[in-house]
Formats: C-alpha cells, structure tokens, sequence
C-alpha cells in the first residue's frame, strides 16, 4: 500500500474476517471495470483465467485488503495546476496553469472547445463523453484541475441469507437485493442474459453464495446527480470567486482541487467534491454490511480548506496532501492516499526561488524534467564505496548529476531502470521479505526514498542498503547494456524512454493500418515523478500516462493564452489533425489559445457549418 497521509494505523473493522476475502475476485473485478479498451480476444480469456487465481497465500491479509480497497490505480498519474497573482507576474495580470495527467491514447482524451452562446463565452478542454468545459475561462475568471484524492468509495462485505442466496443481512434482518437481468447481443452467437445485483450500499461487485458472502461498493459518485465531472456545466459560468465556491460546493466527482484567477486580479484554489462522513471508521479496510457502518451524510465544503489571495502570491497543487496539518479536516479522514509529492516539492522549490513568473516560466514548469528523488538518491550515493569498478563508475554519474531526466540525458537513463524497476523492488524486499516486493507499487516510491535515507528505521543495516544499490544497479546496467551497449556516454534517456500513443483497436489491426492508428511521438524525458510527467511501462520504459493537455493562461489579456493538446484533435486518422500536436506536446510547445472573435476569425482554417433547416 502507500504511505498513508496523514499517518494513522488502519483499524480492522470490528466483525470483518481480514483473512477470508476473495482478494484474487475482487481484483479481478477492479481491473475489467478500469481497464483501457483493446480489443483482442486473448484480452478476455486472460480475464477470465483471472477469475480463478488464487490469492497468494504468503501475503499478509492486511496489506491484500489494501489492494482490494486502494481503488484508484491512477493515482501514479496525477496533475499539476498553479496561479499566481499579478504582483508576482511579469504581465501584471494574473497567471493560471494546468497540465492534467491521464493514461495516453489516440485518438486524444480532451478536446478543446469554445462554447459560445447568448449566456456565456467559454474556451478550453473537456472530455468529448462528459458535459462541459472543465479547464479553461470564461472571459472573466479562468479555472484549472487536479485530482484531490478525497476517499469517496467503501468496499462493503454482505452476508447471504443460507437460504436465500438474493437476501442479505442488515440491522438485523435479511433484505432482498435489487436484481436486474439485461440482454446483451453477441456477434456470431445467440444474446447472453447476465444478472446485476445492488445491495443498499451499490452494486454487486462478486457474489460468492458458497461462503454466504457478497462484495459490494458504496461510492460517492453513485449518489444521484454525480455524473464525473458535471459540475463544470455550473462553475464554467460563474463571474466572480462567490459564484465559483457556489459551484464548487454543488461539484460531486471526482475530488478535485480548482484553481481560480479572474480579470480583476483575484486569485484562489478550492477542492471539492461528495465526502462521505463515516463516524467509527476510517474508510481504509472493508465493512461489514449488517449496517454497524454507514456514511452519515457528506461534509459541506466549508469544511474542507481554502485559499484567496493568499499572501504567498500563488497557489501550486500536484495531487499531494495539501490539507495543512492544522486544519480542522487533517484529522476527519477526508482522504489518506495522495499521489507522490516529488511533483509538488520541485514546482514549489521553483516557486520559492524567484520573485516574478512569466507566461514562459509556466510553460518551462510544466515540462521540467527534474526528479527530486534523483536529487535526494544522489546525496545517498556520494557515501557510497565499491570494489566494483563499473558500479563506481555509475555510482559517480549520478552522484555529480542534478537530477535533469531530460531525453539526451544518459544519468537519466541509468536512473530510471535503476530506481524504478531494480532499486525499488529490491529495497522492499530487503525490508519487507519476497511479500513486501510483491506489493510494489508506483506509488511507494516515497518509502523507498524513506527506508535508503534512514535504513535504521527498518530490518536494513547501513552495510546491507549499500549491499542492495550496488547489486541492483549493477542489474540496471546489465540490462541497459544489453540494449544500448555499454558505453555509459552513448547512452540517452529518451532512446528507452518513447511516447507513443496506442489505439484501442492496434491489436486486431494489420501493420500499415495500425501505423496509421497509433501516435508516434519519438524519444521523451521525465518520469512519474518529474513535473513533465511521463509514466512509463518498467516491462519497456514506454510512456504510458502524462500531460494529456496543457494550458497556460494569460488572465485578461486572453489572446495571449497558449496551450496544447495530444495527439491531435480530430479522432479521425485520415485527418491532418489526428496526430499533429504531438511533436509539439513532445517538444514542449504551444499554440495560441485565441479567444476573441476577431483572432478567432483571422486564424480560421475551415468552417463546418451544421444547418438542421437543411
């Protein structure tokens, strides 16, 4: 599991058997939910082989619970937002940014539009699925997102009635659950009937009648009126602060921080979203569901922090725990599990080292490629001593380097398959035996960091943590040697590290025909942890997740607003602009992000007009 923040000891519900759930099922089961769509045939055998692996029976039962219940994988992915106040900008007006992270694919997640009717004039991007102009402004206050990982979700175990398998057990009686049976159509063969059951809690995530037992989900999101991301149809027309805090206490999922800058020079950050209260819980492990532990309502955002015109001059959010310690909410189990806060602590060293931003300073932000994880790895490095050259000579690299991941960078390279695929799961092992290399996750890297800088907090001598980096970098150089030589000074980050954007249907699809689908962004820099982020696959180093879009916003003076999108706008592979953007998303680039109607006509490619009088 992740570090939790702040640090609390998860209490085992009091009537729910830690040992006893269906860990392997109910994994299983996250994963179909949130899986990419791909199209192949083997994707479905896989999972329906899933179905049947057991669990591993050397795994704590605790540290399984917090795999079934950590039900949002996406949070190595993460975001970045800011805005700054006009006395600390060059422009003397403020500065509004954000570069929403999400996994990548073609054709593009957002789309950027400008909705312009009688009632309102609004530019920026959205998702093409959900109602809305998300990230953007209005003509009078801008706004901006990144994830705040409120806990909106409670995994409930219900127990069947022994003779009734449709019955559960609550407040001591057995009720039935609500069962829908819907007809699906199937290619080449006749239409399969399934079933889905609700509970009172949610939906029937597995049902397991042989041990009297059910497995269902109470999320906030299910609430009626929390379609994702629906709030912005309200916050995208306000026209001052009061409005936007109006809308952001009517926002339900997902938890998001806003950040906020309007023409009048005002600047802000709000998060909102549903926040269940669980009175004798705190929401880490699964319930019961005989109704021992129910949500008592959701808090008002009144209660969650908030910040306008600060004294600092900006606002910098990056999906870490941004509830300061003192808050009165720091202590109501809002949320535990934040994203790695590597992102935040670099934007705000940047913050903190100067005086005044420009529109350039956000660009440069949001694709700077320097790890905080490198820089504190190198200072644990330069005490570090082997009889093995090569290792020395890797060693020495990165212990004289300044942390810069960008693509030509052959430290970047060596760092990267060094601490993210061998570091990593060899530290947990060392601490933790084979079980604990088995729970890595992209998010535990703020524990490695933690047990390589005090190894005496744990079962690691200061002998054996040396022990492991030498031998795994040695693995890291092996393995990057077989791949790239072994020259460490031809060695670049980017020739392992590429961006390219796959399309759901490129397994089924022929090889020209999937050259034309897929994106093809070539060599890129940074890592999950850099504020460019860019995840990656450890199998390949392939990007995975990152930037899906960026904007930086000139507030007021709003035709000199730029931004960028990836790969291309157009979900049409035959167009011009399916994959044009992306030598300029990879490159760091942008474009105008016009606004008035007259740059908006003087920069006009082609009109499509729709006429239903036709």
């Amino acid at each position: 599991r992740r570090e939790l923040a702040p640090a609390v000891q998860p209490v085992v519900p009091d009537g729910l058997d830690v040992c006893g759930l269906p860990t392997a099922e109910l994994k299983a089961a996250y994963a179909l939910a949130t899986a990419s769509p791909l199209f192949t045939k083997e994707m479905v055998k896989r999972a329906a082989a899933a179905l049947n692996e057991p669990s591993d029976a050397g795994h704590d039962c605790i540290a399984q619970l917090y795999v079934v219940e950590d039900e949002d994988a996406s949070r190595g992915y993460g975001s970045n937002n800011w805005t700054i106040a006009p006395s600390k900008t060059t422009t003397g007006r403020p500065i509004l940014a954000n570069d929403p992270h999400r996994a990548h694919g073609a054709p593009s997640l957002r789309y950027i539009s400008h909705l312009v009717t009688p009632d309102f004039d609004v530019i920026g991007a959205g998702e093409p699925f959900l109602p809305g102009i998300s990230i953007g402004h209005n003509g009078t206050i801008a706004f901006g997102l990144t994830r705040f990982y409120m806990d909106q979700e409670d995994l409930y175990v219900e127990t069947l009635d022994i003779a009734h398998s449709d019955q559960v057990l609550y407040d001591g009686r057995y009720e039935p659950m609500t069962t829908l049976r819907e007809t699906i159509e199937v290619k080449g063969e006749a239409p399969r009937t399934v079933t889905i059951q609700y509970t009172r809690h949610g939906p029937v995530l597995f049902s397991d009648p042989q041990h009297f037992r059910a497995y269902a989900l109470r999320a906030a999101w299910l609430e009626p009126g929390m379609a994702p991301y629906f709030g912005s149809t309200d916050y995208m027309r306000a026209k001052n602060w009061d409005q936007f805090i109006a809308a952001m206490n009517r926002w339900g999922a997902p938890g998001e921080n806003q950040v906020y800058a309007d023409k009048f020079g005002n600047i802000g950050w709000i998060p909102g979203g549903l926040t269940p209260i669980r009175p004798n819980w705190d929401g880490l492990l699964p319930v019961p569901g005989d109704g021992r532990y129910e949500w008592s309502g959701f808090r008002n955002i009144d209660e969650l922090p908030s910040a306008f015109n600060p004294a600092s001059g900006y606002v910098v959010t990056a999906n870490e725990n941004n509830i300061p310690p003192d808050h009165p909410a720091a202590n109501k189990g809002v949320g535990y599990e934040w994203s790695d806060a590597a992102r935040a602590l670099r934007l705000k060293a940047i913050f903190a080292a100067k005086s005044r931003f420009s529109l350039e300073d956000s660009e440069r932000m949001q694709t700077d490629t320097t790890s905080t994880h490198a820089q504190r790895m190198a200072v644990v490095l330069r005490t570090v001593k082997t009889d093995d050259a090569r290792v020395a000579k890797a060693i020495a690299l990165l212990a004289s380097w300044d942390g810069n991941e960008s693509r030509d960078s052959a430290a970047g390279a060596l760092f990267e398959v060094w601490f993210s695929k061998h570091l990593r799961t060899a530290v947990l092992r060392s601490a933790l035996g084979d079980a604990g290399a088995k729970l890595a996750v992209p998010g535990d890297s703020t524990r490695v960091l933690m047990l390589i800088e005090n190894p005496s907090i744990g079962p690691v001598t200061l002998a054996d943590r040396d022990a492991v980096i030498v031998a795994s970098m040695r693995a890291a150089q092996d393995e990057i040697g077989a791949k790239l030589g072994n020259d460490m000074s031809t060695w670049t980050w980017g020739t392992l590290h590429h961006a390219v954007f796959e399309h759901p249907l490129r397994a089924v699809a022929d090889d020209a025909t999937r050259a034309r689908l897929n994106v093809d962004a070539g060599a890129i820099g940074g890592s999950a942890f850099t504020p460019m982020a860019t995840t990656f696959r450890t199998t390949d180093f392939g990007l995975i997740a990152g930037a899906s879009f960026r904007m930086v916003l000139d507030v007021g003076n709003w035709d000199a607003s730029r931004a960028v999108n990836t790969p291309g706008q157009s979900g049409n592979p035959a167009s011009p602009h399916y994959r044009d953007l992306a030598p300029l998303w990879a490159a760091g680039k942008y474009f105008p992000l016009l606004y008035s109607r007259r740059a908006v006509e003087r920069a006009t490619e082609s009109r499509l007009i729709l006429d239903p009088t036709r």
